[in-house]
């Protein structure tokens, strides 16, 4: 029988062990997430204030932004602080804690990504229906929908990560606390956390793009049948952005969980993992106003309102943050 031991804390190894590649990563990264910080929270209050994006699909936006907000905030300032430490430790509940929220958060976002895609279904193929089915109710009920499930299914999958044995080796080869390299150190209840890892990421995964495929199968039917030129080009106009999203956020994913965790695996989903917690979430708000032109007119009507010479601390930080977009 494996010889189990009580945990305490991890370590987490990193991206890299020589000391000024640390230094390097820490500047990289802090500049990154103070663009994420300023880049996400600046959309979400230019949605709040300008009247332009009181659409249902800016609603969906300002909710990808939040979590975007929250998703790089559970792994950048851990990552930050052990770059700097000598110990790299974290403790074995916040390692379960940052297990939760990330896993909650990432089935939040991709359920996210589905509802936004469905948005853009009912405005291009049934507009006349748009503002009645797409009325701030059903909105906010469609949005409560990722929130309950995703925090739901992570409570599940954090007690099968608990049901985790360990033998010694409490070395992670990773920045943060994920479901791959902590099963691959786990010498005790390994094999239902795996399964049930790609099971459940196979499950979401395969729902939340089935819905997002068929949706843009309809609207590309529709699009094409559509005899004015402008139209089928503001029709797609308006995808552009979501689609890049998609892609690059359900691409990272897929490669990360959808496969068993081996040496080889691990090491190269850290590398994958840098793009989607820290990379992904700061491209997100710059993706949206630089395909949009109904963002980039309100940035444009935000600066020239915000009076910066009578010292409004939120005027000031619109400003920067649209800047920033």
């Amino acid at each position: 029988m494996p010889n189990f031991t009580d945990v305490t804390e991890f370590v987490l190894l990193g991206l890299a062990s020589r000391q000024e590649f640390q230094v390097l990563f820490f500047v990289i990264f802090l500049v990154v997430y103070m663009i994420t910080l300023l880049g996400n929270v600046g959309m979400i209050i230019l949605i709040s204030i300008s009247p332009q994006l009181q659409s249902p699909m800016y609603f969906f936006l300002s909710h990808l932004s939040f979590v975007d907000v929250w998703f790089s905030s559970n792994v950048t300032p851990k990552m930050l602080e052990n770059l700097l430490s000598e110990t790299k430790t974290i403790s074995y509940v916040g390692c379960l804690v940052q297990c939760y929220f990330f896993i909650a958060l990432v089935h939040v976002e991709v359920y996210i990504l589905a509802v936004m895609a469905f948005d853009r279904y009912m405005a291009i193929c049934k507009p006349l229906l748009y503002g009645s089915r797409m009325s701030r109710i059903v909105c906010v009920r469609l949005i409560s929908v990722p929130y309950v499930y995703g925090f739901s299914v992570s409570l599940i999958c954090t007690l099968w990560t608990y049901g985790l044995y360990f033998c010694g080796n409490f070395e992670i080869n990773h920045f943060y606390c994920a479901d791959p390299p902590l099963i691959k150190i786990a010498c005790g209840g390994v094999h239902i956390k795996e399964y049930t890892m790609i099971v459940i990421a196979g499950i979401n995964f395969t729902y939340s793009l089935s819905v997002v495929l068929t949706s843009y199968t309809l609207i590309v039917v529709t699009v094409l049948r559509m005899r004015s030129a402008e139209g089928r080009k503001k029709a797609f106009s308006t995808c552009g952005s979501h689609l890049t999203a998609v892609t690059l956020f359900y691409g990272t994913l897929i490669f990360m969980y959808l496969r068993r965790p081996t040496e080889e695996s691990v090491e190269q989903g850290k590398m994958v993992a840098v793009f989607y917690t820290t990379v992904i979430p700061m491209l997100n708000p710059m993706i949206y106003s630089l395909r949009n032109k109904d963002v980039r007119e309100a940035v444009n009507k935000a600066i020239a309102k915000a009076n910066v010479g009578q010292r409004n601390c939120q005027k000031i930080f619109v400003v920067v943050c649209c800047y920033l977009l």
